[in-house]
């Protein structure tokens, strides 16, 4: 046998990639408030992905474009502020909390209702960070390296308003750059709509498929990734509007504008 015979053929060239290494990719079609909740029904009820299962996977790569796009090129730990809502977005936020702070960096976590409040699969999140030794405290003085947007996904309904609005209004004046998870809060994904006030952020990583509107919407979105999530293609062609989505093959975190 000779040399020839053992090598593989050329691979195909990889994928056009952003400044940070992550693919570019296009043909992903939008996805509205309605469809992300058959989404979760269907994964949950017709497949056994539990809601855990979906906010870790979201979580891990929230943090990992966190650390990709933001947190890299220094050995000096980098100072993460995470802002955590009640619900499932919140709890995404969380786990991108507890690996961050895994891989080194200083996290700080600031929860736009009281502890007390937090309830099902985003208490457990909570609970997880607690018993690893990080818990909620107030505004930091000195502004982070970054802050995350954990507040409200896609469950938005009308303008935010009390702790959350103060939350927006904080963020928005730091000098940080903030990376939203799913959507910007303030971004209503049944709509489209952007309300007063939401967030500026420089970069957004949405799950599963990007929320109707938000292109549109790119001066407060910023930099648009999306994150798999583990729902399968096919499962998309279930919904009351049919969707055709292209698979993750290159890479289970994407940039798309």
């Amino acid at each position: 046998m000779t040399l020839a015979d053992t090598c593989p053929p050329p691979s195909p060239a990889p994928p056009p990639a952003d400044t940070f290494g992550l693919p570019c990719a296009t043909g992903w079609p939008e996805i509205d408030a309605k469809g992300m909740i058959e989404v979760d029904l269907l994964m949950v009820h017709s497949l056994g992905i539990t809601l855990a299962q979906m906010m870790e996977n979201a979580g891990r790569a929230l943090a990992t474009l966190a650390l990709r796009r933001y947190l890299g090129g220094t050995s000096a730990p980098r100072r993460v502020l995470v802002l955590a809502g009640s619900g499932g977005n919140g709890g995404g936020a969380l786990v991108a909390a507890r690996r961050l702070a895994g891989w080194g960096a200083e996290v700080s976590l600031v929860l736009a209702q009281a502890r007390e409040a937090m309830r099902g699969v985003s208490a457990l999140q909570m609970q997880i960070l607690e018993q690893t030794g990080l818990w909620a405290g107030p505004l930091p003085e000195a502004a982070p390296d970054l802050i995350i947007d954990g507040l409200v996904g896609y469950s938005l309904r009308g303008a935010p308003r009390g702790r959350v609005a103060e939350l927006i209004g904080w963020a928005n004046a730091s000098a940080a750059p903030v990376l939203a998870l799913d959507v910007p809060t303030g971004f209503d994904a049944a709509t489209g709509e952007l309300h007063a006030p939401h967030i500026r952020a420089d970069a957004t990583l949405t799950l599963a498929c990007p929320k109707r509107g938000m292109a549109a919407a790119s001066h407060a979105v910023g930099a648009l990734y999306l994150a798999d999530i583990s729902v399968p293609p096919g499962l998309f062609a279930r919904l009351s509007t049919p969707l055709v989505v292209p698979r993750f093959d290159a890479g289970d975190l994407l940039r798309l504008g």
